[in-house]
């Protein structure tokens, strides 16, 4: 893991770390997920694949959830405590703006409900489903932060990337925002 910001956000804190979202000690991971929960490639499978087939046994009990909503299972032999699926868009089915930021407020929120406090977040439909990166980056980031503001359990997030491109693009959003201030 490799801490590259912490800032100050209405009293929560949001880091940007790049490292493995599977390693991340926060209470929560975002999950990538399908519509059908079939965590077969990319975070979801390796996220089953180091946290045990529970996860998968779990979301298969969950059966199907819409683009742009979320469910949450345990996270098996992960660090942290749930696992938060929620379903991005893929790029060129329509409204992918709207769909990646229900995608994220619904994860949030699902955590929220549940009284978590650290969630770890991934740059959803960024990597298969084809959503652009730095695109993908500026709504996730604008959309935590927004609910930041009206979170009651949720302190603190991190936007975890294994891969250096997509971790500078949330550094630069990051700093992007700080220069707001």
């Amino acid at each position: 893991m490799k801490l590259l910001k912490t800032m100050n956000v209405n009293g929560k804190v949001l880091k940007v770390v790049q490292g493995d979202i599977t390693d991340e000690d926060t209470q929560a991971i975002v999950n990538a997920a399908n519509s059908h929960l079939k965590h077969g490639g990319g975070v979801a499978g390796a996220i089953v694949r180091k946290g045990g087939q529970i996860i998968q046994k779990e979301s298969d009990e969950i059966g199907y959830i819409p683009t742009g909503s979320a469910a949450i299972t345990s996270a098996g032999s992960l660090k942290a405590e749930y696992v938060i699926h929620t379903v991005g868009p893929v790029w060129g089915e329509g409204d992918e703006n709207n769909k990646l930021k229900s995608a994220v407020s619904s994860a949030l929120k699902l955590a929220d409900e549940k009284g978590i406090n650290s969630v770890a977040l991934p740059a959803i439909s960024s990597g298969i489903f084809g959503f652009p990166k730095e695109r993908a980056v500026q709504i996730i980031f604008s959309e935590t932060v927004k609910f930041l503001q009206e979170a009651k359990t949720v302190k603190e997030v991190h936007f975890c990337n294994i891969d250096s491109q997509t971790s500078q693009l949330f550094l630069k959003e990051a700093e992007k925002q700080e220069g707001k201030k």
